[in-house]
């Protein structure tokens, strides 16, 4: 399989959960800060996925997969070992489910665009930002009692949440009142496979 990346976007939550399920995987970095996109082979990009974002994961019979929610779930089912995602079809499931469309619609889409695309306005930002927090301190009180969003398990759902949530700093917004959010955040960075999925993208130096 091949993963279209950028770094600093969400295509780091597949990313991390293709390592923690030990499955091979190849990386092709996409410029997505110039149009067309570029890949790092000279591809254009948008003619590879014509949606033209990351992620994209191409399958092993070369079959294309879009959407970091269908990914995640999808590469969690490829290792059921791992433990990343309940059956299907079970209620563990569906409340994983439910925190992957929490996540995609209450966060990630407060994020993007409005904080990562000036031209909306500080208006929209600010609206944004208010939201943002709101559902920030909904998480926060969740860890407050759960170590991980399901429970006891690391599973899909926190690579996406570190994702986006990783997101606060370069967005002006202080994680500072949010304290067990701070502490589930530095839990799931000290992972090794996140490590290692963070240093892949130059995101971070690897812990020693």
């Amino acid at each position: 399989m091949k993963l279209y990346y950028a770094p600093g976007t969400c295509s780091l939550s597949p990313h991390i959960v293709a390592r923690e399920a030990g499955l091979p995987i190849a990386l092709e970095r996409v410029d997505i800060g110039k149009v067309p996109h570029r890949t790092e082979a000279g591809a254009d990009f948008g003619a590879i996925n014509p949606k033209g974002y990351v992620p994209l994961l191409v399958l092993d019979d070369g079959a294309p997969l879009t959407e970091g929610v269908a990914m995640v779930q999808y590469l969690a089912d490829l290792a059921p070992q791992s433990g990343l995602a309940p059956p299907a079809g079970t209620i563990a499931r569906y409340r994983l489910q439910e925190w992957l469309t929490f996540i995609s619609s209450e966060l990630h889409k407060m994020f993007s665009p409005w904080l990562f695309h000036p031209e909306h306005g500080e208006l929209a930002a600010s609206v944004a930002r208010a939201k943002i927090a709101q559902r920030l301190a909904f998480l926060d009180a969740h860890l407050a009692t759960h170590p991980y969003l399901l429970g006891e398990t690391f599973t899909v759902a926190d690579a996406y949440a570190f994702t986006i949530v990783g997101w606060a700093k370069p967005a002006r917004i202080d994680l500072s009142s949010y304290r067990h959010l701070q502490d589930y955040m530095a839990r799931i960075a000290a992972r090794p496979k996140v490590q290692e999925a963070l240093a892949a993208e130059g995101l971070r130096k690897a812990v020693a």
